[in-house]
């Protein structure tokens, strides 16, 4: 067969077989593209284009990919050749209909782990592009061992394989498979609550859905993360199909029989949670893959909040044959099919620390640890594996129970930052990347100096479900004490509930600081607590969490919830208060951050201070403020406020206040 023959032949024994493949090519860039290239006009279909310059169309970013799922794609090509981009990758091979390539192009096969990877921009805090050996050395591995995956390299020979042919396969007709006929039968006569219907992508959820919508009596409303990803849920549900936004849903007063949440988990969880109780029926549906960032924390977390969900799975692929080589790859890659929550380990637990070498020497160990972490996890996505594997500064620790692991614990380095540095971070010059408790630290608390120390922070930590209430976290809290000599301190930042802090309190963790707005993602308060290592950890430690009890009172009646500390009821202007409120008078210290000293200045000077009156002790919003003032927008209004701020400090020691501004002003000089 001719060579330009044999990519139809195979494509049409793919189509037959219903089945989708992934082909790498590997070498100089401008050899990638043309091969690939060549392929596109050997072979008709859509060929969407993924990268970061897309040389024909239809093509887009990685990051803009987010927006494509829910279509369905015949081709792709993934242009891997300055980055990789792994969440993206995964999502568009769930996007492929059966009988697809999935074209992955990759720098030279052999220098390719060496090469600055800049997708790690995203995930490794480092300013310039590092590489992801580790990550590379794995993907490498898992591509080479796999039969079914082809592989052509530059200056290397190449023909295209024959294959002994699988089974014909029968595509969907459109009307309900069995699975989907058994989940509709009871979707239809449910009393009113709260469904969820999860699997990995192909398998119909979103068919299923419209399904739903076409067969009920009365009316449905349909939301998801992007309308753009509803396309095949709306063909099913036909003249039925009416979508609304989440944000618009929740503003309006829109009433109907079901609400249907297409990919409910890329939704933050408070937003869902609304949603899901303003209807008498909600279908959430959702991939437990990750690929959308979710893993299987959405049932552990979120849908434990309804005792009487119903929860409906889908195992058989519907857009393709089971045993699809290209979903095989995918899994395998990425490490998204597991079994860690379905066997519970057994035996006695054992803790011992590993390194990302690991992911060479042992990978089966941080494989497991991975599988805990992000199943346990709420809105888990690649990124967070890519992170694991090659960014710096990681440490682990797992605990094991036979072959499996029981609990697992996830560290990042922080802090450390100059002298210079810290302080310019403390009055809002500056913002580095990472370090986020450090940076916190010295960006919300009262020590300018806070973020030269050197800590720990806890990123994750997980006990399997088996083996939850033995102590298991409290021990390898414990451990990580003992494996961070030379620290200052251990860091948690956690959404803020009753549960979580009796957690770390019986851990040992001071807490330092409470937020004042809610975060999207958990619904709840920015928490963060310490455990001291050092003399200097312990001070700093006893230092925020008085910060913290002289600012409660104010704190519980901006958030309208109780601090979960002993308020220090101090009236007047201590030598802390006075250097913080310098820095938001006369540098870049954000307004909410100074709510405990700014409402103590106030509470001390006679002058009128409307901005600051208006927003701090009458808590008028900054739109109405604005419009009584006669103040335009926001970043005015903030001027006003530091000009209010700095009118009160001159007006109660102009020399302190005229010697701290040139202190403060001086620390914006750093680089």
């Amino acid at each position: 067969m001719a060579n330009n023959e044999a990519p139809l032949a195979l494509t049409a024994q793919m189509v037959r077989e219903g089945i989708r493949r992934l082909l790498v090519l590997s070498g100089e860039a401008a050899w990638c593209r043309t091969q690939a290239l060549r392929l596109r006009e050997q072979l008709p279909g859509d060929w969407l284009w993924v990268g970061q310059e897309a040389p024909v169309a239809p093509g887009c970013t990685p990051q803009a990919l987010q927006t494509l799922l829910g279509r369905e794609f015949h081709h792709a090509i993934f242009d891997a050749l300055t980055g990789f981009d792994a969440a993206a990758f995964a999502a568009l091979s769930g996007t492929l209909r059966a009988g697809s390539w999935l074209v992955l192009l990759t720098p030279d096969w052999h220098e390719w782990e060496q090469l600055p990877d800049a997708d790690s921009l995203r995930w490794s805090d480092t300013p310039q592009p590092i590489p992801g050996p580790n990550f590379i050395h794995r993907l490498k591995r898992i591509i080479g061992d796999d039969p079914e995956t082809l592989h052509r390299r530059q200056h290397q020979p190449f023909s295209w394989p024959t294959r002994s042919p699988r089974p014909d396969w029968r595509p969907a007709t459109g009307e309900p498979q069995p699975e989907q006929t058994t989940i509709l039968q009871q979707l239809e006569q449910m009393p009113p609550g709260v469904a969820a219907v999860t699997a990995a992508r192909g398998r119909g959820k979103s068919a299923l859905a419209g399904q739903l919508i076409s067969r009920i009596d009365g009316a449905a409303i349909v939301t998801a993360p992007a309308k753009a990803a509803t396309e095949v849920l709306a063909r099913f549900a036909g003249d039925r199909f009416r979508f609304i936004a989440p944000d618009a849903l929740l503003a309006g007063e829109e009433s109907a029989d079901w609400l249907i949440v297409d990919e409910a988990a890329a939704l933050p969880a408070p937003l869902l949670y609304r949603l899901a109780t303003r209807f008498p029926r909600t279908l959430l549906t959702t991939t437990v893959q990750g690929y959308e960032g979710t893993g299987r924390g959405f049932l552990l977390k979120f849908c434990a909040r309804f005792p009487q969900l119903r929860h409906f799975s889908l195992h058989r692929p519907v857009r393709w044959a089971a045993g699809c080589p290209l979903e095989k790859a995918i899994s395998d890659a990425l490490a998204l099919d597991d079994d860690t929550f379905a066997l519970a380990p057994q035996g006695e637990v054992t803790i011992a620390a590993f390194s990302q070498t690991a992911w060479r020497t042992l990978p089966e160990v941080p494989l497991a640890a991975w599988r805990l972490l992000s199943g346990a996890h709420y809105r888990t996505s690649p990124l967070d594996l890519r992170r694991m594997m090659d960014a710096p500064g990681q440490f682990f620790l797992q605990a094991a129970a036979g072959e499996r692991a029981a609990g697992a614990l996830w560290l990042v380095a922080e802090g450390g930052l100059s002298a210079p540095l810290s302080r310019a971070v403390w009055a809002g010059y500056r913002r580095p990347r990472g370090n986020l408790v450090a940076q916190s630290l010295a960006a919300h608390g009262g020590d300018p100096l806070a973020a030269t120390l050197t800590g720990r922070r806890i990123s994750r930590i997980a006990v399997h479900p088996a083996r939850q209430r033995e102590g298991t976290g409290r021990w390898l809290v414990a451990e990580a004490c003992l494996h961070a000599a030379g620290c200052d301190y251990l860091s948690v930042s956690f959404g803020y509930t009753p549960e979580l802090w009796r957690f770390w309190q019986r851990c040992g963790f001071t807490l330092v600081r409470m937020g004042n707005h809610r975060e999207a993602s958990s619904g709840c308060y920015t928490a963060m607590a310490l455990y001291p290592l050092s003399e200097a950890g312990a001070r700093l430690a006893q230092r925020e969490h008085r910060r913290l009890r002289r600012d409660a009172p104010v704190l519980a009646r901006w958030n309208g919830e109780a601090i979960p500390v002993e308020p220090l009821e101090e009236a007047g202007l201590d030598d802390e208060d006075w250097l913080a409120l310098a820095g938001f008078a006369f540098a870049h210290r954000p307004l909410l951050t100074s709510t405990g000293c700014l409402s103590r200045l106030l509470d001390g000077c006679p002058l009128v201070l409307p901005a600051l009156r208006g927003r701090l002790q009458e808590q008028v919003s900054e739109a109405r403020l604005c419009a009584a003032l006669q103040i335009a927008g926001r970043k005015a209004l903030l001027v006003v406020q530091r000009e209010e701020a700095a009118r009160a400090l001159l007006a109660l020691d102009p020399a302190r206040a005229q010697r701290l501004r040139e202190c403060v002003t001086q620390w914006q000089g750093v680089h």
